[in-house]
């Protein structure tokens, strides 16, 4: 960004949440102020917010402030660099106070379940062990549900703290003023722990498990979050430190300007986004793109920084530095991802929005209702304590964030960038894909595809004479044929002949390459073979030239936009999908239908107009089909916006990935079908998670109502939701 102002917007780190009630609640709070749209993700800790022109940034953090939280700006990249070099373990102090709290809650409910540890006087001992669980190690929580009732709120926070401290005052009430209740007197569903010396009605276990099992699932929950970014880190981190200017001074890569050179050696990695000027290597992009085998790369060629140069020495030219490089556009595009909400999780966020407050209702409707059944004090504290401590809204809460985090990380490593969490309702809804001809399909240059031989002609001669004329010229078939032929005979008397052809002198032979008609000028008229292999090309929409020299047709080379080896695959794997591709170009019916056969596609729609390509789109559209749309060029940007899917090929121009909802990082057609894989499968992981965590909640709730949960069992249940989720999310890492 170029400040905070110009695109009035920022992304604030949030500290303090615990639930997503917290989160649902500072989003409440940003929402209120004019002209601010804020967007508050838990399993990130990060907000999104837009706002007006005359707003202070400060404004945004002091309103977070006021709820009981804690907000930043985004640090200067130099400050997280540091931030990132210092040993990073925020989870210590999580870690000790579980710690803590098992070392110390394992006696206490040892002695509560098993008669034979039940000493004179062991109730004191409990006492003893079960106040620092409930007050050290249960300390964040009680800070939290303080903090927010202060304001007015209440989130999971509150209900542990409340039913934590309601077990262990009970419990202290019953130790200095006789039994609360009497002995075996509980109603027929209650899971109890008869005790053998009158003191039946005391939950210190109680208070010391479920602060010790929520730790530990918030414990478990906070390092699969942190596991669950490891992608996007490592990607922050690919790039490299420090560079060698062509002058041999080593500076920082972050102080590299646009038309620096600098020099790549082999094994380093490339500082920033380029162009070669001189060498030739291989250069290793498997970390950006996914793409395993290294690519040949010359001077001319781009590259792109945190890639490796796995072979020769290279010099290059720095064409994009800082936020504009490839690989800083990648980490914005998966991190604003990351930050956004699909429509299921609003519907979460709405829920758990209103949660705490219904389960606070309950528990004390629980407890009155078994008040009023005559049942016992003991039963009813028990099911209105399995209330509040069973219906944590976490599971909720992780639900989506969680699988988007692991989704988009995955899909990074395996160069798919998805913008957003609404891309990914698309790609279930789908049935027809329409490929870009030219650099989808193809490879969008041309390329030298054959040599026909006039009878007695030597094809390494023909190529000799004829790529080295023609690398004299800058027109795209004469490229394909001098990039081919790799000649370094010399060139005399070089004339292009406007719209006919090339000619000139080489190694003492007047050579002549281009349409037939510029070589019957010179009374060199094709032989019958060639011209009726010429002919066939034509008819099947290559391009065809014919060559000549001292007064003699020699052959015809052909040149096309070939199709890249991979497309035909990809159209297998998109029909397994259950799509109908569909091919759309520019070019003419013969050559569109010979590139569909080629590929495997039955329905082609040829010589569209760029302008027209948005027609084309809206024609399938209005028969009722769901369209992607796959291009890389400029001409395609309008397309791709509005198909109901747009896939842009990273190879293609920046105004297409800009249009698209998803970017295939590498220009293989076969990753198209993996980005749809990928997709519908972290669809299909965040609608699982919240399946089971609304399931969680709706048996849970009514089985603690009923007295049938021992508030220490409703503790490990709920801690267990989240850490269920959360693990089910991480399954997607492992997609491939």
């Amino acid at each position: 960004m170029s400040s905070l102002t110009d695109d009035k917007a920022v992304e604030l780190s949030i500290g303090g949440m615990t639930c997503a009630s917290c989160a649902n609640r500072i989003e409440r709070k940003l929402n209120k102020l004019e002209g601010v749209t804020a967007t508050v993700n838990y399993a990130t800790e990060k907000a999104k917010v837009t706002f007006p022109d005359g707003l202070d940034p400060q404004e945004l953090i002091a309103t977070v402030e006021s709820a009981g939280y804690t907000a930043a700006l985004p640090k200067p990249p130099e400050a997280r660099d540091e931030q990132a070099a210092e040993p990073d373990d925020e989870l210590r102090p999580l870690r000790q106070r579980l710690v803590t709290s098992v070392a110390l809650s394992v006696p206490v409910v040892a002695m509560a379940m098993v008669p034979a540890l039940q000493f004179t006087n062991w109730q004191w001992l409990s006492l003893t062990l079960a106040a620092p669980v409930v007050f050290y190690a249960g300390w964040p929580f009680h800070k939290a549900a303080w903090t927010n009732l202060r304001h007015g709120a209440a989130t999971m926070d509150t209900l542990i703290s409340i039913g934590t401290l309601a077990a262990f005052l009970w419990s202290v009430w019953a130790l200095f003023f006789g039994s609360a209740g009497t002995p075996g007197m509980t109603h027929p569903f209650e899971f109890t722990i008869e005790r053998t010396d009158g003191s039946g009605n005391i939950y210190l276990e109680t208070a010391a498990a479920v602060t010790a099992f929520i730790l530990a699932g918030r414990y478990f929950e906070s390092r699969s979050k942190r596991r669950a970014g490891a992608a996007l880190r490592a990607l922050l981190e690919l790039g490299a430190k420090d560079v060698e200017l062509v002058d041999g001074r080593r500076v920082p890569a972050d102080q590299l300007s646009v038309g620096d050179r600098f020099v790549v050696r082999p094994g380093e990695k490339i500082a920033t986004d380029g162009v070669i000027e001189e060498g030739t290597s291989a250069v290793d992009a498997s970390m950006l793109t996914g793409e395993s085998v290294p690519v040949e790369v010359a001077p001319g060629d781009q590259v792109t920084g945190a890639t490796v140069n796995a072979g020769g020495r290279l010099i290059v030219r720095a064409t994009r530095v800082g936020a504009d490089t490839q690989l800083s556009q990648m980490a914005k595009l998966v991190e604003e991802a990351q930050t956004g909400k699909a429509a299921v999780q609003r519907l979460a966020d709405r829920i758990s929005g209103v949660f705490v407050p219904i389960v606070i209702a309950l528990a004390l409707g629980t407890l009155g209702f078994w008040l009023g059944t005559g049942t016992g004090t003991g039963a009813a504290f028990t099911a209105a304590v399995a209330v509040l401590i069973i219906a944590c809204p976490c599971a909720l809460g992780l639900a989506t964030p969680t699988a988007l985090l692991v989704g988009t990380g995955r899909g990074a490593q395996l160069g798919i960038l998805i913008k957003g969490p609404e891309v990914l309702e698309s790609t279930r809804r789908i049935d027809t894909i329409v490929l870009d001809k030219t650099g989808t399909v193809t490879e969008g240059r041309m390329t030298l595809t054959g040599v026909h031989l006039a009878e007695g002609e030597d094809r390494e001669e023909v190529l000799r004479l004829a790529g080295a004329l023609e690398h004299a010229s800058e027109h795209p078939i004469a490229q394909a044929v001098a990039k081919a032929a790799r000649s370094s005979a010399t060139v005399e008397d070089f004339a292009n002949v406007e719209g006919l052809g090339v000619q000139g002198i080489v190694d003492g032979h007047a050579v002549l390459v281009g349409r037939p008609r510029l070589l019957e000028e010179w009374s060199q008229h094709l032989p019958v073979e060639l011209a009726r292999k010429l002919a066939e090309e034509q008819a099947a929409g290559r391009t065809a030239v014919a060559v000549g020299w001292d007064g003699r047709a020699r052959a015809v080379l052909v040149v096309a936009d070939v199709v890249k080896p991979t497309s035909r695959e990809a159209i297998e794997q998109l029909r397994a999908l259950g799509l109908t591709p569909v091919l759309l170009t520019g070019d003419n019916e013969a050559v569109a239908r010979t590139v569909a056969k080629e590929v495997g596609i039955d329905e082609v729609i040829a010589e569209v107009l760029p302008a027209d390509k948005v027609d084309a789109v809206k024609e399938l559209q209005a028969k009722g089909r769901v369209v992607a749309m796959v291009g890389d060029g400029v001409n395609d940007a309008a397309a791709l916006a509005q198909a109901d899917l747009g896939l842009a090929m990273g190879t293609g121009t920046d105004a297409a990935i800009e249009a698209a909802d998803l970017t295939l990082v590498r220009g293989d057609l076969r990753v198209t079908a993996d980005a749809l894989r990928l997709s519908r499968r972290t669809l299909g992981t965040i609608k699982g998670n919240l399946f089971w965590a609304f399931a969680y909640n709706v048996a849970a709730l009514p089985l603690a109502a009923l007295g049938l949960l021992n508030p220490m069992i409703a503790g490990a249940a709920m801690a267990f939701s989240s850490v269920f989720v959360v693990s089910n999310s991480l399954r997607l890492r492992r997609f491939t």
